[in-house]
């Protein structure tokens, strides 16, 4: 089965009724495999941006563990070099560590999916340096 790596946007969008892809993210949601995996940065930034722009509480992130829906494999510990190696690699386009994380996600589990909102971003980082990494977002 193909897993989908969780990004920040989606986790938003679904939380945040607000969000202009809100309607598309539930949707997506509706037809993932579960668990969703994803990274601590990535539930970092989600956290702070539904407190930020939606005033939601943080809790409803952990309640995706409880239920299920989601779970945290990776350990950054165990990856922070080739995590490092990949903000170098995309310095200049000012990656941020949740995507560096995804994109080391997606190397460790080759068939998968980065559930995304930044198609822009996500189309240019490269798994294993060449390969193109497979996405659900938005056109």
């Amino acid at each position: 089965m193909t897993a989908w790596l969780v990004d920040t946007g989606p986790l938003v969008a679904f939380f945040d009724r607000s969000d202009a892809d809100h309607q598309w993210a539930k949707a997506q949601w509706a037809k993932a495999p579960l668990p969703m995996v994803t990274c601590e940065a990535v539930l970092a930034e989600a956290a702070y941006l539904l407190q930020v722009r939606a005033g939601l509480a943080p809790q409803k992130l952990l309640a995706l563990f409880e239920r299920g829906l989601i779970s945290i494999p990776f350990r950054l510990d165990e990856h922070a070099a080739w995590v490092a190696r990949l903000l170098e690699r995309y310095r200049d386009q000012e990656m941020q560590l949740a995507d560096a994380c995804l994109v080391r996600m997606s190397e460790l589990k080759r068939d998968c999916r980065v559930f995304t909102l930044d198609k822009s971003e996500f189309q240019v980082y490269r798994r294993f340096e060449r390969q193109i990494i497979p996405l659900v977002a938005p056109e």
